[in-house]
């Protein structure tokens, strides 16, 4: 099971790799609240992924690296494995869906990865990178279902409640986008662990909701068909690790439509002029969903972007 301790040493492995990001208030988007961004869709690379990539790629075997990496992604794992594989000089192949935003595909070829496009969605390429993986016994970086990747997506839950005590902010709540949960477990160990009167909930999209129908079920549960529109949370069946650590530390999933996430770029984009991913602004479609659905007034709020 994920420890403090963990997530403390990859907070001080990442330290001269990652920016620590702004947490920064966005008083326009929920009047009646006190909302803070956590700013990750500003950290190297674009997206809180190159925390658990490169600090599980720090813990490999010299073995291990020399025999290169492969890894599966919809595009922000991708980059996170090609920046460490360069930092550590290791040769990386990322299998990636078809569908993956070309500016992705571009960013991670520019690293110095090899790229295999996937015809399908993440599950397909994550099939495929388990394929190659066999066949030429290559080191498998997991996106999300692996302790130390876990242990670096925690850093962020560190650094939020560091930088909200700095503010003199006590939270309510943390809102974290949802695919296969490695965020959202990460955070969520590292909060519930120090302050467990802090709720944390994961967001997902009512058509890519399989977090929200293992927890529901008591086991983790495939969905056969994944909506595109959030591409980075498109995941038809979560982590063994990341389901058992959600289902001990969080309090909830938050369903959103894909009306909800439009309204929800626009909304950021008017008030901090910072242009979202789909996937990077389900944190606040769900907060602004949570307080239509349960009232709530005068309360801390924190998305993850």
């Amino acid at each position: 099971m994920l420890t403090l301790d963990k997530i403390y040493q990859a907070s001080h492995v990442l330290r001269s790799v990652i920016r620590k990001t702004d947490l920064i208030q966005a008083p326009k988007l929920c009047p009646d609240c006190d909302l803070f961004l956590k700013t990750e869709n500003l950290q190297v690379t674009g997206s809180f992924k190159v925390r658990g990539a490169y600090y599980m790629m720090s813990q490999l075997t010299e073995e291990e690296k020399a025999r290169g990496v492969i890894a599966c992604s919809a595009g922000n794992h991708a980059q996170g494995v090609a920046l460490a594989a360069a930092k550590n000089h290791m040769k990386a192949l990322i299998c990636l869906p078809d569908g993956a935003p070309i500016s992705k595909v571009e960013a991670t070829k520019s690293y110095g990865a090899e790229v295999c496009m996937v015809k399908g969605v993440y599950d397909d390429a994550y099939n495929k990178a388990v394929e190659l993986q066999k066949e030429h016994n290559y080191t498998f970086v997991h996106p999300f279902d692996n302790e130390n990747v876990i242990a670096g997506q925690g850093t962020v839950g560190m650094e939020i409640i560091r930088q909200a005590q700095n503010a003199n902010g006590n939270i309510d709540a943390i809102f974290v986008p949802v695919g296969g949960g490695g965020l959202l477990a990460g955070v969520a160990v590292y909060v519930k662990a120090l302050y467990p009167n802090i709720k944390v909930f994961g967001v997902q999209t009512y058509d890519s909701d399989s977090m929200n129908q293992s927890l529901k079920n008591g086991e983790r549960t495939l969905v056969p068909d994944v909506g595109l529109f959030s591409d980075g949370t498109a995941v038809k069946l979560v982590g063994k690790e990341t389901y058992e650590l959600c289902k001990n530390f969080v309090d909830g999933i938050v369903l959103v439509d894909t009306d909800e996430v439009c309204a929800a770029i626009k909304d950021v984009f008017q008030d901090t002029r910072s242009i979202l991913e789909p996937a990077g602004a389900l944190s606040v479609a769900g907060i602004k969903h949570y307080i239509k659905q349960n009232g709530c007034k005068n309360q801390t709020f924190i998305g993850v972007l």
